[in-house]
């Protein structure tokens, strides 16, 4: 009797989220159903059942915990920010009250109450138009999905279904999901839904895990123990590839392979055009402990040190000396290379348990980042004085986030020189001559940059904000996140407004978000006239190669030829031919 005739090839399409290429087995992943129980609870139990929600809660605050630790040691404070927001739900009031008072009344066990609570927030908040509001209800699903298998006892925990590599196929994977890999194990990642600015895509990306969404019906299509190859490059996953197929791939793995080594070359060269003209290469950085990263990738010192990590999870506000020695170990790891330290940037998604900062409707137009600290200016202060003390050797300049004009500047300066003044009285050194920046991520600032450049040594462009802010679209909605386009007509004529504005009073340019890290963007970024480029450690090389192929004749081409476009895509297509002309093996 012959085998049976093997099932063919069959392609899937969805959007890349996360870059590299695996195959592997697949396992298909549900989230569990959980059917709350429902009986009654005599009065002299209430107090029992109450316990056990108690319990619950509190062994679900330290599952979170864990999950966030896990996150911030392996790849940094702002991706583990995300289970901020999961933590206080745990602790949430309203939500709690009504739980108790509903089991006391009805005397009913505490899992069916806890559902239809849970439920009923969810419901609510996922029916508001308000983007932010409806990633709220994601969390509470989340969270409760969590807290429900503890009163029942169950465990919840990826890592007990995948003992073997997998490529995983689900619906959708929260933050909780991904957070749990075991990079050893988890060879990919395809979603039915999803986008690449969620939180999910986004610590995908930091773990290195390839990942595709909008795979529609794909747990439909595939079943576990169905061999598939994921392609994070192109948004493709192959269910049961053909011999030529994994030959095809094997090639181009090869490749990529033989890129990677070239990349690890670079280390010690300089960051220089083909016409010989530097571009200051930094590097991001989240903990202090980043600065082997900052080495090892070859980046010129650190363009963001964000300093959100002093206070996570957190019931005291950091001392001054804490932040000093912080920053000092920083630039003294890297002396004489500059380190750049972000002030405050806290609210919106990284609602840090330290300030105890009120719940907004849009927090991400609301009380936060230097909002906060021109008001909040004992906290402001002990920041920069600790900045300042850390500037002694020379190679430390700080800068100012969520500028809006140059009011905000004026004022932040005017504190500024009050610590300055508080140090000299002490007899504390510091560097007299600091460079002092701000943060160019809200269109009015961008438009009024002419102004704003007038008080400061430099601008840095955080393209992440800038876009959202621009073109009002919530990164983490997947309904609209493909108006998010670093390449929209507007975003490149305010970068172009900023660099002018600069030039024209004698500051440089840099830019911080994403943006410097897509070396597809390269050629739009050095065209318009940036100076400096800081990436997540592990693209600098990506970005240092991108350089070296360019011309900037051929940069400033093609911002001549995009000014006349009138659409993201095409400027994307423009930018994409000169990177491919130039370095295709990078893409």
């Amino acid at each position: 009797m012959s085998d049976p005739t093997p099932t063919p090839e069959k392609r899937f399409h969805g959007a890349p989220v996360s870059p590299g290429i695996s195959k592997g087995i697949a396992w298909v992943y549900h989230h569990e159903e959980l059917v709350a129980p429902h009986y009654s609870v005599k009065l002299e139990r209430v107090e029992e059942e109450l316990r056990r929600f108690e319990d619950a809660l509190l062994l679900t605050r330290g599952q979170i915990q864990q999950l966030q630790n896990r996150i911030a040691g392996s790849i940094g404070t702002e991706d583990a920010a995300v289970f901020d927001a999961h933590l206080l739900l745990v602790e949430d009031r309203m939500l709690i009250d009504e739980v108790v008072r509903s089991v006391k009344r009805d005397l009913v066990n505490v899992e069916s109450v806890f559902a239809q609570v849970a439920g009923k927030y969810a419901k609510t908040l996922g029916e508001i138009d308000d983007p932010y509001l409806r990633e709220r209800a994601v969390d509470i699903q989340d969270v409760s999905r969590r807290v429900m298998h503890n009163l029942l006892g169950r465990q919840q925990d990826l890592e007990s279904h995948v003992t073997e590599p997998h490529v995983i196929i689900a619906h959708n994977l929260t933050p909780s999901d991904t957070a749990q890999f075991d990079r050893d194990l988890v060879l990919g990642m395809g979603m039915e839904i999803g986008s690449r600015t969620s939180h999910t895509a986004i610590m995908a990306r930091s773990l290195k895990i390839p990942g595709v969404v909008g795979l529609h019906n794909i747990t439909d299509e595939v079943a576990t123990g169905d061999y598939v190859l994921l392609d994070g490059y192109k948004g493709l996953l192959i269910r049961n590839p053909s011999e030529a197929t994994l030959k095809e791939y094997a090639f181009i793995e090869s490749e990529r392979n033989q890129v990677e080594k070239q990349l690890g070359s670079l280390r010690e060269t300089e960051c220089k055009t083909l016409d010989g003209t530097h571009i200051v290469l930094s590097a991001n950085i989240e903990m202090p402990d980043d600065v082997h990263l900052v080495k090892e990738s070859g980046a010129e010192g650190v363009g963001l040190f964000r300093t959100e990590f002093f206070y996570l999870n957190r019931t005291e506000l950091p001392s001054e000396d804490a932040q000093y020695e912080a920053y000092r170990n920083v630039a003294e790891n890297l002396a004489p290379a500059p380190v750049i330290i972000r002030t405050l940037d806290l609210g919106g998604d990284k609602q840090m348990s330290a300030l105890n900062l009120p719940e907004e409707l849009n927090p991400f137009l609301g009380w936060r980042a230097i909002r906060y600290c021109l008001e909040e200016v004992d906290v402001f202060k002990a920041q920069i004085r600790a900045i300042l003390r850390a500037s002694v050797r020379g190679n430390v300049r700080m800068m100012y986030p969520m500028i809006s004009g140059v009011e905000e500047v004026r004022r932040a300066n005017l504190i500024l020189e009050e610590c300055k003044s508080e140090l000299r009285n002490e007899n504390k050194p510091f560097d007299e001559h600091i460079e002092v920046g701000a943060m160019i991520e809200i269109p009015s600032a961008a438009i009024s940059s002419d102004l704003i450049a007038r008080e400061v040594d430099f601008f840095s462009i955080g393209t992440n904000d800038l876009i959202q802010y621009t073109i009002a679209v919530d990164r983490l909605n997947a309904r609209i996140a493909h108006l998010y386009q670093p390449t929209h007509p507007a975003i490149l004529r305010l970068i172009r407004t900023t660099v002018e504005s600069a030039r024209a009073h004698g500051i440089w340019v840099g830019v911080c978000g994403e943006m410097a890290g897509e070396v597809v963007l390269t050629p739009l970024l050095l065209g318009l006239g940036v100076s400096e480029l800081s990436a997540g450690s592990a693209m600098v090389p990506r970005v240092k190669r991108a350089v070296q192929s360019l011309d900037l004749a051929v940069c400033r081409r093609l911002i001549e030829e995009v000014s006349l476009m009138d659409s993201a895509e095409k400027i994307y297509a423009a930018c994409d031919s000169v990177a491919r002309a130039h370095y295709l093996d990078l893409l």
